[in-house]
């Protein structure tokens, strides 16, 4: 028996579109917010990490955390950045957030990254980090 050509969906250049594909399609679903169709584009067991070490598990916490950290809040992604590995796809989204803050005071310009790796058509792990914490620094008249 012979082997047949690869997966096109599972390997190579092929693959890393799929998983770019993937975590766009996940950021969208996660502004609506709807983070139960978010939650279909991530493995069972998925560990989200955001900026200060908060873990969460499901995009439904995300949503939560964020409905307290702002009244809302958008992703300007201004590009993937996509590394082929063994098995897994790490991508990184760039851009910038915009939106407002609990008190409704708009904002834009706030840098982020997200980092995503995905394994077999899911994402796996999901880390963020934006300027937040400067922004409100700033605000404060805080400078380092």
């Amino acid at each position: 028996m012979t082997a047949g050509p690869k997966d096109p969906d599972t390997t190579g250049p092929d693959m890393t579109a799929r998983d770019a594909a993937l975590v766009t399609a996940y950021l969208e679903a996660s502004m609506v917010p709807d983070p139960e169709t978010a939650a279909t584009y991530m493995a069972p067991g998925i560990e989200i990490v955001f900026t200060g070490a908060r873990r969460f598990r499901h995009p439904r916490e995300v949503t939560a955390f964020n409905a307290g950290r702002y009244a809302w809040v958008k992703k300007r992604m201004e590009r993937l950045d996509v590394v082929p590995g063994d098995g897994v796809t790490t991508v990184y989204s760039l851009g910038t957030l915009y939106g407002a803050w609990p008190d409704g005071t708009p904002f834009e310009d706030n840098r982020y990254v997200d980092r995503f790796t995905v394994r077999d058509g899911l994402i796996v792990t999901m880390e963020v980090w934006n300027d937040s914490a400067e922004r409100i620094l700033t605000a404060r008249g805080i400078t380092a």
